[in-house]
């Protein structure tokens, strides 16, 4: 079954900057909008930020001007550039890809915004 897999998590200080990766783990369906999510200790998921095949994008306003979300329709690859990066971002970041087949998600990186 294919999956997502996400990579670039970490530890950075406050104004930092990180940069996460997903790919599908094999063969998957072209994804109509690819995102990412993340989830805080003790709160909901969130949508962070969201982009279609043809380029449209979309922001939660609290990331907005700070992060850029890009993707790789050839490979499925999303990618989330974080910039100015501010201990209230801590928390686990999800990738997710809507296609035609269905809703994937991959396990988590964990972001940790600390001095």
């Amino acid at each position: 079954q294919v999956r997502l897999v996400e990579s670039g998590g970490g530890l950075v200080q406050p104004g930092g900057s990180l940069k996460l990766s997903c790919a599908p783990s094999g063969t998957m369906f072209g994804a109509a909008y690819m995102a990412w999510y993340r989830q805080a200790p003790g709160k909901q998921r969130e949508l962070v930020a969201r982009i279609s095949s043809a380029g449209s994008t979309n922001y939660a306003d609290s990331v907005k001007a700070r992060f850029t979300i890009s993707r790789d329709n050839a490979k499925n690859t999303v990618y989330l550039q974080m910039n100015s990066l501010k201990p209230e971002d801590t928390a686990v970041y999800y990738c997710n890809a809507h296609t035609l087949l269905g809703d994937y998600w991959g396990q988590g990186t964990q972001v940790t915004v600390s001095s």
